[in-house]
């Protein structure tokens, strides 16, 4: 058996050491061809942007009739609606429709009650003036006997007893006139009393009967038949109208923060959960200044008015709201993270190393704001980081309006499709939490083993 020779072990050393020299230059080639330098990049797109703001809010009739009770009783009957149904949730009714009916018996007899009062008012005036009439016939007697008794004067004609006599009952007469024409104005009091006690108890009665105020929809019954009504303080509400469901508003709370670029007439749009796949638009209507606050952070209510002839929209459903502060279209668009990575200054190409956020008219960038107010421009300027071998070079822009991921940039270097860093292989890409964590989640343990390296 023929005995292999193996190599010289120097022989082995001088293959090994080859081997490791031709793989460092091969790494070495690879990492100045400038195909990976172990950069995420993001191509430059042109595109539609909209920036809005987002909020939440519920949709509400645009005007609303509480209808309550002026009266307490017991609720008998419901009336009928416009399709000749009992009254209930969604009634179509028109002004004037019976809603409900409460037990008017007691209010019933009040009413007989002051109609009797007021007749015998009346029968007492016509009697005062029965009795002023006797009174005045009787004045005229005494006074013809007075005048009689004062041309005879006392004298053997007449005693001095008599002539004092036609005296007092002359000054009777005259007083009784008086009261006579006294108890006329006061039996005329009563009547006038009666009266309005008698009116009083017809609108009580009348209020049994509730009647609706306007044309609408019966958005809300609150009553059964067979319960009771009480009215004290507060009328008791019964049933909640809408006078047009064609035209509905979304209640929005804004926070203080944005409702400086939320203006009247401004556009909107919206969502429902009930209708996951239409987006609804919308208009802002009114911005109120009655603010509130919840735990310290301030909010206002802003109306948009929005067009529900189609009926699709319910009162109370809850809105996701966007508020449309400006658009762009045909515009390069980069996102955000492409703005707020920063390289260390040995990734940088030579001659643009140092600081390059000290450069003269640019902007940091934690300071790019989430979107620009409606009717303005964004004069900031910004840097984006272009890939160059296995370096990166800046390149100043303007930025425009953003949307929160993407932002309008404007440089005559930039074209479609440039790559832009977002951050570098193995990690976040700029601005974001590692996968599956929260940026507020503290890095105790994981700060720990840096240190422990």
């Amino acid at each position: 058996m023929q005995k292999i020779k193996l190599p010289d072990r120097r022989i082995l050393i001088i293959m090994v050491v080859a081997v490791v020299a031709a793989l460092a230059l091969t790494a070495y080639l690879l990492r100045g061809s400038g195909k990976s330098a172990g950069f995420k990049a993001v191509q430059v797109k042109r595109g539609d942007l909209q920036a809005t703001i987002s909020a939440t809010g519920t949709v509400e009739p645009e005007e609303v009739v509480d209808i309550g009770a002026q009266v307490a009783g017991r609720i008998v009957t419901f009336g009928k609606d416009k399709s000749g149904g009992e009254v209930d949730y969604g009634s179509v009714v028109e002004a004037g429709t019976v809603l409900a009916q409460i037990d008017d018996a007691l209010y019933a007899a009040d009413a007989a009650s002051a109609k009797a009062q007021l007749a015998q008012a009346k029968a007492a005036v016509q009697k005062a003036q029965a009795d002023l009439g006797q009174m005045q016939a009787k004045l005229f007697q005494t006074e013809r006997d007075w005048a009689r008794a004062q041309k005879l004067g006392p004298s053997d004609a007449l005693s001095q007893t008599d002539y004092d006599a036609s005296r007092s009952a002359f000054e009777v007469a005259k007083a009784n006139l008086a009261v006579g024409k006294a108890a006329i104005v006061q039996t005329q009091g009563a009547v006038s009393q009666a009266e309005a006690t008698l009116k009083r108890a017809l609108q009580n009665l009348n209020y049994c009967t509730i009647v609706s105020p306007v044309k609408g929809v019966i958005i809300d019954r609150r009553v059964n038949i067979g319960q009771t009504v009480v009215s004290s303080l507060n009328a008791p509400s019964l049933f909640l109208i809408a006078k047009d469901l064609n035209r509905l508003q979304v209640w929005v709370s804004v926070n203080e923060a944005d409702i400086g670029r939320i203006q009247p007439g401004q556009p909107v749009t919206f969502t429902v959960d009930a209708h996951p796949g239409d987006v609804f638009p919308g208009k802002v209507g009114k911005i109120r200044l009655n603010a509130t606050m919840t735990q310290n952070v301030v909010t206002y209510t802003v109306e948009v008015d929005t067009d529900n002839s189609g009926g699709k929209l319910f009162p109370y459903l809850t809105a996701n709201v966007n508020f449309i502060v400006g658009e762009r279209q045909n515009v390069l668009l980069v996102p955000n993270a492409a703005l707020r990575w920063t390289p260390q200054p040995e990734q940088v190409v030579g001659e643009f190393r140092g600081s390059p956020q000290k450069a003269k008219g640019t902007q940091a960038p934690a300071q790019v704001k989430p979107a620009a107010k409606a009717g303005q421009e964004e004069k900031a300027r910004g840097l984006v980081w272009v890939p160059q071998g296995a370096l990166v070079r800046p390149v100043q822009v303007t930025l425009g309006l953003s949307d929160g991921s993407l932002t309008e940039v404007s440089n005559a270097e930039l074209q479609e499709e440039t790559p832009l860093v977002v951050g570098e292989q193995g990690s976040q890409p700029a601005g974001q939490p590692a996968s599956g964590g929260s940026p507020f989640t503290p890095q105790i343990f994981k700060k720990a083993a840096n240190d422990k390296k």
